[in-house]
């Protein structure tokens, strides 16, 4: 979807909005980082993002891998950058070529800097001298399909003596068919107010989103301010002089400043707010939650899981729960699929699941996981740190990078006492009975519905403890599971593969949904992921070390069980009754001796 449209949109309702931008990092590990952080911060309901961008092979080519994965994976609307400095027609449109077919419908035109050393364009190297010549060709070979940006500067440029000229540039984008400005980086609100009003009287009409940047610390501030030409008022120097030494008061001060730009921009008719980010996540949070810029539930979630924004995949509502952290290896083993449920799952799939070509990543360098989760030589130790990442003293396991889920609150306590009696979850949720759908915690989809959900859980277990629970389960008519070994073995109480709807929701006017469900084949598929985080971690340990063969041990010899209490009126602690007296505990602080 085009960004105008949804700026339109907002504008029209008199509501604000708000962006974040993002770079390519230069390692595998940061990338794996900034998708996680780009997951965290959907939550913060952008309108949309954007990936910067420079030519040469690999960070081009990753610009566009972000944005089309935020779109397919996150469900954000990407706007990519792109520079024409020094490039040929050839060039430029097979990039655009490449974004039109992952469906990456947002171009942010930029000229871009010249190469190093040089102030003039050189026309016998490339086509395009500035940034009007790439929206020019961009609207003659394409029409309409994209939307495009431009870039806007309140303080000229090169300095203030540009800022008139600029703004003449500013309305020839726009009669080139640019449809947004999005400006440089300001800390002097007066003036940008000002230029606004000077671009509106110059016939400049397109929406201008400010760009604002939250100070991270002092010396990067200095140095990005004198490289861009960014007065600053004098106060704000004022106020870091004291504090340029303490990194966390400068970044609590940067806070302040960008929440009063924001209200005074807003005091003066702004409504939309773009955020550079430098791919760090807590700044532009706290200046969000402090504005009161809360997105409405149904925006940020339509679904109990992102919607992809993949054209393909348009109407997909229904996916396994297995892979509730693991959005990407889902939308990557289903990607060769011709169609995508819509309202039901179905009775089988086809075509199947892909394989896993290059086997499951720990998102945790090798030193990360060492300092995280130590040496484990035992059993025990394995279930200590499974009962810490229950407690929230550890905020990570191979499985899943982040904390539980605020919906897991009411239950954390019994998640820790059934791991620390060997029964090692990875996944859960608890029963829901008819909570409004605008609910903080268990909301999501329209307004004025309800959502229900059935008990899950889905852990690793060792033999005897789980022959011992599923003998107990046999007289339990309402709870279904399936237990599964690495090399297949299959043990399951349900008489057919038909799916099991855990959750759904009621809304007016609408068909019921139900957009998670358990069924077999999917399991099956996605027991080969969660065996393998066990070789991930074990990988990380030298091949003959206690905790490489412990953790080796545990994926050749344990199970992987899933169970649901299909009488979701239960309360939401009643199927950890299921587990009352088995395994062995730890002590309960969850702690090891030595």
């Amino acid at each position: 979807m085009k960004i105008i449209d949804k700026i339109n949109k907002a504008v029209e309702d008199g509501r604000c909005f708000w962006s974040f931008e993002y770079f390519p990092p230069k390692t595998q590990q940061g990338v794996i980082n900034l998708y996680d952080r780009i997951e965290r911060m959907c939550n913060l309901g952008p309108l949309f993002i954007d990936v910067t961008w420079r030519w040469g092979g690999k960070s081009s080519d990753l610009t566009l891998e972000l944005c089309s994965n935020s779109q397919t994976v996150y469900g954000v609307e990407a706007n990519m950058h792109m520079t024409c400095t020094n490039t040929s027609v050839s060039l430029i449109k097979s990039a655009l070529e490449k974004a039109k077919d992952q469906g990456v419908q947002n171009i942010l035109a930029l000229r871009g800097d010249l190469p190093g050393g040089t102030v003039e364009f050189d026309p016998s190297i490339g086509e395009f001298r500035y940034a009007t010549d790439l929206v020019k060709y961009i609207r003659s070979a394409y029409g309409s399909h994209f939307c495009i940006s431009v870039a806007g500067y309140p303080e000229g440029c090169q300095g203030p003596n540009d800022v008139e000229q600029d703004i003449e540039y500013l309305k020839a984008k726009q009669d080139a068919g640019a449809d947004i400005v999005v400006t440089q980086l300001f800390y002097d609100v007066d003036n940008f107010l000002a230029w606004v009003a000077r671009c509106r009287a110059a016939g400049v009409t397109m929406p201008i989103l400010p760009g604002i940047m939250p100070i991270q610390n002092y010396g990067g501030f200095k140095r990005m301010t004198d490289l861009c030409r960014i007065k600053v008022p004098q106060e704000i120097w004022d106020r870091l002089e004291p504090i340029k030494d303490d990194d966390q008061a400068v970044k609590d001060y940067g806070i302040e400043v960008a929440v009063d730009m924001i209200r005074k921009m807003r005091a003066g008719g702004v409504l939309g707010f773009h955020f550079y980010t430098i791919n760090l996540e807590r700044s532009t949070s706290r200046v969000l939650e402090k504005l009161g810029f809360v997105p409405a539930v149904s925006d940020v979630r339509p679904l109990p899981w992102s919607p992809s924004l993949s054209e393909k995949r348009a109407g997909e509502n229904v996916r396994p729960i297995f892979w509730r952290n693991h959005a990407r290896s889902y939308i990557k083993r289903t990607e060769l699929w011709d169609e995508f449920p819509n309202g039901r799952w179905g009775d089988a799939r086809s075509p199947a699941y892909g394989d896993l070509l290059h086997g499951v990543q720990v998102r945790l360098t090798s030193d990360q996981a060492l300092r995280k989760w130590g040496r484990p030589e035992s059993v025990r130790d394995i279930k200590d740190l499974f009962v810490q990442y229950c407690h929230g003293s550890l905020d990570a396991l191979p499985w899943s990078d982040s904390p539980l889920q605020p919906e897991s609150e009411p239950i954390r306590t019994r998640l820790a006492l059934i791991n620390a009696q060997g029964f090692l979850t990875i996944n859960s949720q608890p029963s829901c009975n008819g909570a409004a759908s605008a609910d903080d915690i268990h909301g999501w989809g329209p307004p004025n519905g309800f959502v229900y959900k059935k008990a899950y859980l889905e852990f690793f277990v060792a033999p005897d403890n789980m022959h011992a629970l599923l003998k107990r389960l046999s007289s339990e008519p309402t709870i279904t599971y399936y237990a599964v070994s690495k090399s297949g073995e299959l043990l399951t109480n349900c008489p057919e593969d038909s799916p099991n709807a855990v959750t759904w929701g009621v809304f007016p006017g609408k068909e019921i949904l139900q957009p998670t469900i358990v069924e077999r084949v999917s399991f099956l598929a996605w027991k080969d992921e969660a065996f393998d985080f066990w070789n991930a971690w074990s990988n990380m340990y030298e091949p003959a070390s206690a905790s490489a063969e412990l953790l080796t041990a545990i994926s050749d010899e344990w199970y992987l069980v899933n169970i649901v209490e299909n009488n979701f009126q239960k309360s939401a602690a009643s199927i950890f009754e299921l587990f009352d007296g088995l395994g062995a505990q730890l002590p309960p602080n969850g702690t090891t001796t030595a």
